[in-house]
């Protein structure tokens, strides 16, 4: 990279993890100029405007987790095995937000009712991300993985939750084992919406067990 594009790149990294840190609005030109050792027009150099700033730290960090998340899981087979692989990537990932900060969680907060440019691009970002998610559940749907009658929307809901609950028990609660919950919760989920047994093979089963 330019030299002027090395820079750009280190100052998103410093402001990545202030924001992670301090929240999106603890995010000001000043405190990240002290924080590179730069004066405050040379990062407005790079950043027009604290908005135009905040909304580049969401893009990179999209960037970052879809090459940690995403591309990783898409190497898995389509359907139920690429859902476990989004999860796990996606697990591994908030478990070390947990340590950090999540600008996401955090993001939710501080914007969740000032609509704006920054709302936006957030909103937009944790859309995206769903849709992944909605992609390969249906997926394992039509491969048969999952019921038929699978409620995709449902299941996003309940695996995010599972997500958002990490963070409340590993951030804010301290509670060792949350991870391992998680996993729990999720293969949970995934019993909720696998296929059903026939009543028949049921009722056979039970006959066999009383034997």
């Amino acid at each position: 990279m330019r030299k002027g594009e090395q820079t750009r790149a280190a100052i998103l990294d410093a402001a990545l993890d202030l924001a992670a840190r301090r929240g999106l609005e603890g995010l000001t030109i000043g405190v990240l100029a002290e924080r590179m050792r730069m004066s405050k027009s040379g990062v407005f150099a790079h950043f027009g405007s604290r908005e135009d700033l905040q909304i580049a730290v969401l893009k990179h960090y999209e960037r970052r987790f879809v090459e940690s998340v995403l591309l990783p899981s898409l190497e898995a087979a389509r359907g139920l095995a690429r859902v476990r692989a989004l999860f796990g990537h996606w697990l591994a990932h908030a478990a070390l937000e947990a340590e950090q900060g999540c600008i996401w969680i955090s993001g939710a907060v501080e914007y969740d009712d000032r609509p704006g440019a920054v709302r936006d691009e957030l909103v937009a970002m944790v859309m995206s991300w769903q849709r992944e998610l909605s992609r390969a559940i249906g997926q394992a749907v039509e491969l048969g993985q999952l019921r038929p009658d699978t409620d995709v929307s449902a299941a996003v809901f309940d695996i995010y939750g599972v997500i958002l609950v990490l963070h409340h028990d590993a951030r804010l609660l301290r509670r060792p084992g949350a991870a391992s919950r998680a996993r729990e919760a999720f293969e949970r989920i995934i019993a909720y919406f696998g296929p059903r047994a026939p009543v028949a093979a049921v009722a056979v089963a039970g006959e066999a067990k009383l034997r």
